[in-house]
């Protein structure tokens, strides 16, 4: 299994955010997690990636224990291993297209120049490696973030509300992009969305309630 998760639960204080979550991702396995605002799926996406602490319960990827590393080997750990898309872009506006996809590699020590241009082809975005950020749609930044975050072939990708901020027609074509160089990656791809079109083309559907994961199909919601 590329990422394990057994008993989660997070509490601010006396306040549940999310309970008894159980998930088990295989290579290459896309999951999409929907459930009520409010209820916590963000929060239990930022526990997967390590950047919250949790208040019970285990997370594992490739047989590393997250919850036992301290902050410099979490932060080693998400550049090494993950891949993260968000609702709001998060590209860097001074920096250049190409720039902002080959930022992964760099802090890595690995640049490559060769591998920036090929995923930017392969997000379609062929030639505009050298514009900026302003110059550029909601759709088109939405690929520079994917492919920013599959540039140096994280073996997990989460992605939370990448359609979110899209009108229909682009986001359709941002989770085709999405899913296509995902999973054709072999990493496992983890969805937060709201979207029922987005979490269609997963190959599970979850919906986050208070008793933890259930899965959608066998909930019947």
């Amino acid at each position: 299994m590329s990422l394990v998760i057994e008993g989660l639960s997070k509490r601010y204080g006396d306040v549940p955010v999310f309970s008894n979550v159980d998930l088990r991702v295989a290579p290459g396995e896309f999951i999409a997690i929907v459930g009520e605002s409010g209820v916590g799926k963000s929060s239990l996406l930022n526990c997967m990636a390590a950047l919250d602490d949790w208040s019970e319960g285990r997370i594992t990827h490739q047989g590393v224990d997250l919850g036992a590393l301290n902050e410099v080997q979490r932060a080693h750990w998400r550049r090494e291993q993950l891949g993260f898309v968000f609702q709001a872009f998060h590209v860097l506006p001074h920096l250049d297209v190409a720039q902002n996809v080959g930022l992964p590699l760099l802090l890595l020590n690995r640049p490559d120049p060769a591998r920036v241009a090929q995923m930017l082809d392969a997000v379609g975005l062929h030639g505009l490696g050298g514009r900026l950020p302003a110059q550029l749609s909601g759709g088109q930044l939405q690929r520079v973030a994917i492919a920013r975050a599959l540039v140096h072939q994280p073996s997990l990708l989460l992605a939370d509300e990448p359609t979110g901020n899209l009108d229909p027609t682009t986001a359709a074509q941002v989770m085709a992009v999405l899913q296509q160089k995902a999973t054709g990656s072999g990493a496992a791809l983890i969805l937060v969305t709201h979207s029922e079109a987005a979490a269609s083309k997963a190959q599970r559907v979850l919906h986050l309630t208070a008793q933890g994961l259930v899965d959608r199909l066998a909930s019947g919601v």
